[in-house]
């Protein structure tokens, strides 16, 4: 392998950290040089610094520092950023993980430059144009040259739109197999339910938002929820929030191996997070998910999962049924843990 061989690995998020970790792992073991570009988009430390520290990934060679902002300005200073990283880099390849704007910036800067591009969970599809995430993911995967999917159902999806993608498994599994063994304590009693509510669709909006506040509410009259808030949530409902019964337990979003914890210790999880929906059926814990769709609709299929409106009853209701049904949790659609070896072997191989 040349001495000049290079990928750099562009992250921005706390699911691409998560992601980054395996990766970058058998990046190493294939002694592939290896430089990372975190954008800044999840600059709080809660949501970013602990998950290099928990997770033992080296800190990034370049920290862009672009902060929040409009989708717009937000991407526009990432493409003006990364592009200025990888014109002094000269990667041969740049690796961009899962949907965010630091995903979509990472894979147009590096197109752009005539550097070819590898997605990291390609192949995903909501059929949601309004989310943000969706259009991010379809742009990605249409100017990428190497599309590494999860699933075989993204494989199927991929070849609908007439591009091949690679199977390689789901590097989140590679990350559980690496991190779930490490015990860490929460201080919340069994049994309790696991909350978390990010995404735009349902935190822009202040109508579905209160839906759900009140169905958390109405599920902390049976059992206890935990309510790790988001930043950007705390901010915007700040007076809402600080109303709330004694059951419907907020606090700060956790460090990965502490969130894996919860997850597993968790009676349900009730989320709107693609990665928090995969990793309860992981980890065996059921799911109700407040979207209208989802992009792992394996978990829905398995009985793991179950979608649900932005209603109090509706939520209440869902959460009651999951915590008391029977699943089966013996097929993974997942992969077996080897994603990221497959990922780098065949960069390995790529360029020998």
């Amino acid at each position: 392998m040349s001495s000049s061989y290079k990928v750099v690995s562009i992250v921005g998020a706390r699911p691409q950290f998560i992601k980054l970790a395996p990766v970058s792992s058998a990046l190493k073991a294939f002694s592939i040089p290896h430089t990372i570009i975190h954008t800044g988009q999840h600059y709080d430390r809660t949501m970013s610094d602990i998950h290099f520290q928990q997770l033992g990934l080296d800190q990034p060679n370049y920290h862009l520092g672009i902060g929040s902002a409009s989708h717009g300005r937000q991407t526009g200073e990432m493409l003006i950023n990364i592009e200025e990283v990888l014109k002094k880099e000269k990667p041969v390849l740049s690796l961009v993980y899962g949907d965010t704007n630091s995903t979509l910036a990472g894979a147009l800067a590096s197109v752009k430059l005539k550097i070819p591009v590898g997605h990291v969970e390609a192949g995903l599809r909501s059929f949601d144009r309004y989310m943000p995430e969706e259009i991010n993911r379809v742009i990605t995967d249409h100017i990428s040259e190497y599309l590494f999917c999860p699933t075989k159902n993204a494989m199927r999806l991929l070849k609908a739109e007439g591009i091949n993608g690679i199977l390689t498994g789901d590097v989140m599994v590679d990350a559980l197999m690496l991190f779930s063994k490490i015990k860490t304590a929460h201080p919340y009693k069994k049994p309790f339910v696991l909350a978390t509510i990010h995404r735009a669709e349902n935190t822009d909006n202040k109508k579905r938002f209160l839906g759900i506040w009140k169905g958390l509410n109405l599920v902390a009259n049976k059992i206890p929820v935990v309510f790790p808030v988001h930043p950007r949530t705390k901010n915007t409902y700040r007076d809402l929030l600080s109303k709330h019964k004694k059951n419907l337990i907020l606090c700060d979003p956790a460090g990965y191996l502490d969130m894996l914890s919860l997850i597993k210790d968790a009676q349900c999880v009730i989320t709107d997070s693609g990665g928090v929906q995969k990793e309860a059926f992981i980890l065996k814990t059921p799911c109700v998910t407040v979207r209208d769709i989802t992009e792992w609709p394996e978990t829905v299929d398995a009985g793991a999962n179950c979608l649900v409106d932005a209603d109090p009853t509706a939520i209440h209701q869902k959460i009651d049924e999951m915590t008391n049904k029977s699943i089966s949790w013996k097929k993974n659609p997942f992969g077996d843990g080897k994603a990221s070896y497959k990922i780098a072997r065949f960069i390995r191989d790529l360029c020998l």
